[in-house]
Protein backbone atom coordinates (compact mmCIF):
# COMPACT_ATOMS: atom_id res chain seq x y z
CA UNK A 1 0.00 0.00 0.00
CA UNK A 2 1.22 3.43 -0.36
CA UNK A 3 1.67 5.26 2.21
CA UNK A 4 1.25 9.29 1.78
CA UNK A 5 4.49 11.27 0.54
CA UNK A 6 4.79 14.05 3.65
CA UNK A 7 7.73 14.34 5.67
CA UNK A 8 7.91 12.57 8.94
CA UNK A 9 7.01 13.70 12.06
CA UNK A 10 9.46 15.90 13.57
CA UNK A 11 9.63 19.88 13.50
CA UNK A 12 6.59 21.27 11.44
CA UNK A 13 7.58 21.83 7.55
CA UNK A 14 6.75 25.65 6.80
CA UNK A 15 3.41 25.34 5.40
CA UNK A 16 1.96 24.34 8.62
CA UNK A 17 3.16 27.59 10.78
CA UNK A 18 0.25 30.52 10.95
CA UNK A 19 0.74 33.75 11.00
CA UNK A 20 -1.20 35.08 13.63
CA UNK A 21 -3.59 37.84 13.05
CA UNK A 22 -6.38 39.71 14.93
CA UNK A 23 -8.23 42.46 14.70
CA UNK A 24 -11.79 44.82 16.08
CA UNK A 25 -13.81 41.46 14.89
CA UNK A 26 -11.76 39.28 16.39
CA UNK A 27 -11.95 40.92 19.38
CA UNK A 28 -15.72 41.67 19.31
CA UNK A 29 -16.17 37.95 18.51
CA UNK A 30 -14.68 36.86 21.93
CA UNK A 31 -16.22 39.24 23.78
CA UNK A 32 -19.62 38.31 22.45
CA UNK A 33 -19.05 34.72 23.05
CA UNK A 34 -17.73 35.38 26.77
CA UNK A 35 -20.68 37.81 27.38
CA UNK A 36 -23.25 34.64 26.91
CA UNK A 37 -21.01 32.20 28.33
CA UNK A 38 -20.76 30.01 25.05
CA UNK A 39 -18.86 27.41 24.42
CA UNK A 40 -16.73 26.95 20.97
CA UNK A 41 -15.50 24.18 18.85
CA UNK A 42 -12.97 26.59 17.48
CA UNK A 43 -11.60 26.71 21.07
CA UNK A 44 -12.29 23.71 22.56
CA UNK A 45 -10.63 21.92 20.22
CA UNK A 46 -7.45 24.21 19.37
CA UNK A 47 -8.68 24.90 15.76
CA UNK A 48 -5.79 25.96 14.18
CA UNK A 49 -7.88 28.74 12.11
CA UNK A 50 -9.72 30.02 15.26
CA UNK A 51 -7.71 33.73 14.72
CA UNK A 52 -9.02 33.88 10.28
CA UNK A 53 -12.38 32.65 11.66
CA UNK A 54 -12.99 34.82 14.58
CA UNK A 55 -11.31 38.03 12.51
CA UNK A 56 -13.64 37.34 9.78
CA UNK A 57 -16.83 37.46 12.92
CA UNK A 58 -17.36 33.36 12.06
CA UNK A 59 -17.74 30.76 14.88
CA UNK A 60 -18.73 27.08 15.54
CA UNK A 61 -20.88 26.69 18.30
CA UNK A 62 -20.29 24.05 20.28
CA UNK A 63 -22.99 22.51 22.20
CA UNK A 64 -24.03 20.89 25.33
CA UNK A 65 -20.90 22.17 27.53
CA UNK A 66 -17.48 21.58 26.51
CA UNK A 67 -16.85 18.16 28.43
CA UNK A 68 -17.23 15.13 25.77
CA UNK A 69 -18.21 11.46 27.44
CA UNK A 70 -15.61 9.73 25.04
CA UNK A 71 -11.75 9.11 24.44
CA UNK A 72 -11.27 10.00 20.88
CA UNK A 73 -7.52 9.91 20.73
CA UNK A 74 -7.29 12.94 18.51
CA UNK A 75 -9.71 15.42 19.94
CA UNK A 76 -8.34 18.31 22.02
CA UNK A 77 -11.92 18.70 23.92
CA UNK A 78 -12.02 17.86 27.69
CA UNK A 79 -13.12 13.67 29.03
CA UNK A 80 -15.17 12.63 31.75
CA UNK A 81 -17.40 10.15 31.99
CA UNK A 82 -20.25 11.81 33.14
CA UNK A 83 -20.34 16.12 32.31
CA UNK A 84 -21.95 18.41 33.74
CA UNK A 85 -26.41 19.06 33.59
CA UNK A 86 -27.27 21.26 30.43
CA UNK A 87 -27.55 24.70 30.73
CA UNK A 88 -31.11 25.42 30.17
CA UNK A 89 -30.13 28.74 28.88
CA UNK A 90 -27.79 27.72 26.25
CA UNK A 91 -30.14 27.55 23.23
CA UNK A 92 -30.95 31.02 23.55
CA UNK A 93 -27.52 32.41 24.12
CA UNK A 94 -26.69 30.87 20.64
CA UNK A 95 -29.31 32.53 18.98
CA UNK A 96 -28.90 36.05 20.16
CA UNK A 97 -25.21 35.59 19.86
CA UNK A 98 -25.88 34.16 15.92
CA UNK A 99 -28.45 37.28 15.71
CA UNK A 100 -26.35 39.95 17.00
CA UNK A 101 -23.24 38.92 14.69
CA UNK A 102 -26.01 38.91 12.19
CA UNK A 103 -24.34 34.99 10.46
CA UNK A 104 -24.99 34.15 6.88
CA UNK A 105 -24.84 30.75 7.81
CA UNK A 106 -24.34 29.33 11.74
CA UNK A 107 -22.28 25.89 11.92
CA UNK A 108 -23.24 24.13 15.56
CA UNK A 109 -21.56 20.88 16.79
CA UNK A 110 -21.68 19.10 20.41
CA UNK A 111 -19.42 17.18 22.23
CA UNK A 112 -20.72 13.80 22.50
CA UNK A 113 -22.77 12.68 25.55
CA UNK A 114 -23.53 9.29 26.40
CA UNK A 115 -24.83 9.99 29.85
CA UNK A 116 -27.94 11.46 28.65
CA UNK A 117 -30.73 9.39 27.52
CA UNK A 118 -31.42 11.09 24.17
CA UNK A 119 -27.34 11.57 23.61
CA UNK A 120 -28.54 15.32 24.14
CA UNK A 121 -31.09 15.92 20.58
CA UNK A 122 -33.66 17.81 22.39
CA UNK A 123 -30.87 20.69 23.03
CA UNK A 124 -29.79 20.55 19.77
CA UNK A 125 -33.78 20.74 18.69
CA UNK A 126 -34.43 23.65 20.65
CA UNK A 127 -31.34 25.18 19.96
CA UNK A 128 -31.84 25.19 15.83
CA UNK A 129 -36.02 26.31 16.88
CA UNK A 130 -34.62 29.18 18.78
CA UNK A 131 -31.99 30.30 15.88
CA UNK A 132 -34.45 30.08 13.40
CA UNK A 133 -37.07 32.20 15.33
CA UNK A 134 -34.22 34.99 16.37
CA UNK A 135 -32.32 34.78 12.71
CA UNK A 136 -35.04 33.19 10.15
CA UNK A 137 -32.35 33.63 6.99
CA UNK A 138 -29.89 32.04 8.59
CA UNK A 139 -28.57 29.20 7.13
CA UNK A 140 -28.13 26.49 9.20
CA UNK A 141 -25.10 23.66 8.96
CA UNK A 142 -25.47 20.67 12.16
CA UNK A 143 -21.89 18.54 12.83
CA UNK A 144 -23.27 15.83 14.97
CA UNK A 145 -22.25 13.04 16.66
CA UNK A 146 -23.46 9.24 16.06
CA UNK A 147 -26.15 9.13 19.06
CA UNK A 148 -24.50 5.82 19.39
CA UNK A 149 -26.65 4.65 16.70
CA UNK A 150 -29.96 6.00 18.36
CA UNK A 151 -32.56 6.46 15.66
CA UNK A 152 -34.89 8.59 17.38
CA UNK A 153 -32.25 11.14 18.34
CA UNK A 154 -31.06 11.03 14.91
CA UNK A 155 -34.72 11.63 13.39
CA UNK A 156 -34.98 14.23 15.46
CA UNK A 157 -32.48 16.46 14.81
CA UNK A 158 -32.51 15.56 11.05
CA UNK A 159 -36.58 16.19 11.39
CA UNK A 160 -35.17 20.37 11.83
CA UNK A 161 -33.76 19.93 8.50
CA UNK A 162 -30.56 22.02 8.57
CA UNK A 163 -29.04 22.97 5.19
CA UNK A 164 -25.81 20.81 6.07
CA UNK A 165 -25.95 17.56 7.87
CA UNK A 166 -22.77 16.92 8.75
CA UNK A 167 -21.11 13.73 10.41
CA UNK A 168 -17.23 13.08 10.45
CA UNK A 169 -15.96 9.89 10.22
CA UNK A 170 -12.63 11.15 10.96
CA UNK A 171 -10.35 8.62 9.94
CA UNK A 172 -10.17 5.21 7.70
CA UNK A 173 -11.44 1.43 9.30
CA UNK A 174 -7.84 0.22 10.30
CA UNK A 175 -6.96 3.17 12.11
CA UNK A 176 -10.67 3.42 14.04
CA UNK A 177 -9.24 1.01 17.36
CA UNK A 178 -6.31 3.82 18.53
CA UNK A 179 -8.37 6.85 16.91
CA UNK A 180 -12.38 6.42 17.77
CA UNK A 181 -12.09 3.52 20.00
CA UNK A 182 -15.83 4.09 21.06
CA UNK A 183 -17.15 5.02 17.50
CA UNK A 184 -18.19 2.63 14.22
CA UNK A 185 -17.27 3.23 10.92
CA UNK A 186 -19.75 1.59 9.78
CA UNK A 187 -22.47 3.06 11.99
CA UNK A 188 -21.28 6.77 10.75
CA UNK A 189 -21.51 5.66 7.34
CA UNK A 190 -25.17 4.62 7.85
CA UNK A 191 -25.90 8.32 9.47
CA UNK A 192 -24.94 9.86 6.41
CA UNK A 193 -27.11 7.59 4.44
CA UNK A 194 -30.47 7.91 6.67
CA UNK A 195 -29.82 11.59 5.96
CA UNK A 196 -29.80 11.37 2.52
CA UNK A 197 -32.26 8.82 1.99
CA UNK A 198 -35.13 9.18 4.98
CA UNK A 199 -34.69 12.86 5.17
CA UNK A 200 -33.34 14.31 1.78
CA UNK A 201 -30.39 16.48 3.19
CA UNK A 202 -26.90 17.80 1.72
CA UNK A 203 -24.69 15.40 3.32
CA UNK A 204 -21.10 16.48 4.49
CA UNK A 205 -18.25 14.56 6.12
CA UNK A 206 -14.52 14.84 7.08
CA UNK A 207 -11.17 12.89 7.29
CA UNK A 208 -7.88 13.99 9.08
CA UNK A 209 -4.66 12.08 7.48
CA UNK A 210 -1.27 12.08 8.76
CA UNK A 211 -1.85 9.50 11.21
CA UNK A 212 -0.92 6.29 9.28
CA UNK A 213 -3.29 5.93 6.67
CA UNK A 214 -2.27 4.91 2.85
CA UNK A 215 -3.60 6.57 -0.23
CA UNK A 216 -5.93 3.33 -1.15
CA UNK A 217 -7.03 3.45 2.51
CA UNK A 218 -8.37 7.59 1.88
CA UNK A 219 -9.77 6.53 -1.59
CA UNK A 220 -11.50 3.58 -0.46
CA UNK A 221 -13.05 5.87 1.91
CA UNK A 222 -14.03 8.68 -0.13
CA UNK A 223 -16.10 5.70 -2.63
CA UNK A 224 -17.26 4.51 0.86
CA UNK A 225 -18.70 8.11 1.69
CA UNK A 226 -20.30 8.92 -2.02
CA UNK A 227 -21.80 5.15 -1.78
CA UNK A 228 -23.68 6.35 1.51
CA UNK A 229 -25.15 9.73 -0.43
CA UNK A 230 -22.47 12.25 1.31
CA UNK A 231 -22.06 15.09 -1.30
CA UNK A 232 -19.21 17.02 0.43
CA UNK A 233 -16.12 16.45 2.05
CA UNK A 234 -13.58 17.88 4.05
CA UNK A 235 -9.84 16.86 4.43
CA UNK A 236 -7.18 18.52 6.44
CA UNK A 237 -3.78 17.63 8.37
CA UNK A 238 -4.13 15.90 12.17
CA UNK A 239 -1.94 17.89 14.26
CA UNK A 240 -1.72 16.63 17.93
CA UNK A 241 -2.94 18.34 20.72
CA UNK A 242 -0.86 17.29 23.31
CA UNK A 243 1.62 14.81 24.30
CA UNK A 244 -0.80 12.76 25.75
CA UNK A 245 -3.02 12.51 22.30
CA UNK A 246 -2.35 10.42 19.45
CA UNK A 247 1.29 11.31 17.45
CA UNK A 248 1.45 12.62 14.20
CA UNK A 249 3.09 10.06 11.69
CA UNK A 250 3.93 12.32 8.97
CA UNK A 251 2.92 16.00 7.49
CA UNK A 252 1.08 15.69 4.20
CA UNK A 253 2.40 17.86 1.72
CA UNK A 254 -0.05 20.59 -0.16
CA UNK A 255 0.86 19.03 -3.31
CA UNK A 256 -0.47 15.58 -1.86
CA UNK A 257 -3.77 17.29 -0.52
CA UNK A 258 -4.03 18.48 -4.01
CA UNK A 259 -3.95 14.69 -5.10
CA UNK A 260 -6.61 13.99 -2.55
CA UNK A 261 -8.84 16.57 -3.99
CA UNK A 262 -8.64 15.50 -7.29
CA UNK A 263 -9.34 11.90 -6.18
CA UNK A 264 -12.63 13.13 -4.21
CA UNK A 265 -13.91 14.90 -7.39
CA UNK A 266 -13.09 12.04 -9.58
CA UNK A 267 -14.92 9.83 -7.04
CA UNK A 268 -18.15 12.06 -7.37
CA UNK A 269 -18.25 14.59 -4.79
CA UNK A 270 -19.63 17.74 -5.33
CA UNK A 271 -17.95 20.27 -3.26
CA UNK A 272 -14.19 19.58 -1.70
CA UNK A 273 -12.00 21.34 0.76
CA UNK A 274 -8.40 19.43 1.14
CA UNK A 275 -5.66 21.36 2.26
CA UNK A 276 -3.48 21.09 5.67
CA UNK A 277 -5.38 23.66 7.63
CA UNK A 278 -9.03 22.77 6.47
CA UNK A 279 -11.34 21.79 9.44
CA UNK A 280 -14.82 20.56 9.52
CA UNK A 281 -16.49 24.17 9.60
CA UNK A 282 -13.24 25.66 7.48
CA UNK A 283 -15.01 28.11 5.17
CA UNK A 284 -18.51 26.40 5.88
CA UNK A 285 -20.86 28.95 3.68
CA UNK A 286 -19.46 27.79 0.43
CA UNK A 287 -20.61 24.65 1.36
CA UNK A 288 -24.29 25.93 2.34
CA UNK A 289 -24.22 28.07 -1.16
CA UNK A 290 -23.32 24.48 -2.90
CA UNK A 291 -25.84 22.29 -1.06
CA UNK A 292 -29.15 24.69 -2.65
CA UNK A 293 -27.41 22.83 -6.04
CA UNK A 294 -27.68 19.73 -4.59
CA UNK A 295 -30.16 16.83 -5.06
Amino acid sequence: MQKPMGVGAGRKPEWLKIKMTSGASFAATRQLLGRHSLHTVCRSAMCPNLQECWSRGTATFLLLGDVCTRTCRFCAVGKAEKAAALDPDEPENIALAVGTMRLKHAVLTSVNRDDLDDGGAQQWVTTLRAIRRVAPSTTLECLIPDFQGRESSLDMIMGEIPEVLNHNIETVPSLYSKVRPQASYTASLKLLRRAKDRHGLATKSGLMVGMGETVEEITTSLYDLIHHGCDMVTIGQYLQPSSAHLPVERYITPGEFEQYRDIAITVGFRHVQSAPFVRSSYHAEAYAQNSESLP
